[in-house]
């Protein structure tokens, strides 16, 4: 076999092997990226995010939610998320969660663009660094959401009919 011939053959394997297993790992991976900084909000001072989502949830439930319930509420639910996704289980719950929760992360840059941004909006701090990342969690999300209805990757596309 040519060495043209073995490569195809190994790029072959190796993309069947990533349609097999590429959303499942997807899936996890974002599932523990959700319980770690879920968890993380348990623990007052870890978090780096802590204090612009415990003040963006009190904008937007105008002054009804203080920190003291807002921060534990959203480690549980980012815990809720991470623990559906590792598990898969109750998927498209997980995922509605998930939307609403990547909404609400998403509002600071609306509420408290100054802080988001050294110079708006082009350079973010680091919160909005970190708030613009979750624009690869909602991508993530949606193409594990493709998934729930019996969607998959697959290596080999049949032609367009």
């Amino acid at each position: 076999m040519s060495l043209h011939g073995q490569f195809d053959n190994a790029d072959a394997r190796i993309t069947r092997w990533m349609a097999r297993h590429g959303v499942p790992l997807l899936r996890i991976s974002l599932g523990i990226v959700f319980l770690w900084f879920g968890a993380l909000k348990f623990f007052p001072g870890l978090s780096p995010a802590q204090d612009l989502a415990a003040r963006t949830v009190e904008v937007l439930t105008f002054g009804q939610m203080g920190p003291g319930l807002s921060i534990p509420v959203l480690a549980a639910w980012e815990c809720l998320i991470g623990l559906g996704l590792v598990t898969n289980v109750a998927m498209r719950a997980t995922l509605l969660l998930l939307a609403v929760q990547m909404a609400g992360t998403l509002t600071p840059i609306l509420l408290f663009p100054g802080e988001v941004f050294t110079r708006v909006p082009y350079a973010p701090t680091l919160e909005g660094q970190y708030i613009i990342k979750n624009a690869v969690l909602i991508s993530a999300a949606i193409v594990i959401g493709a998934t729930v209805r019996g969607g998959r990757l697959v290596a080999d596309a049949a032609p367009a009919a």
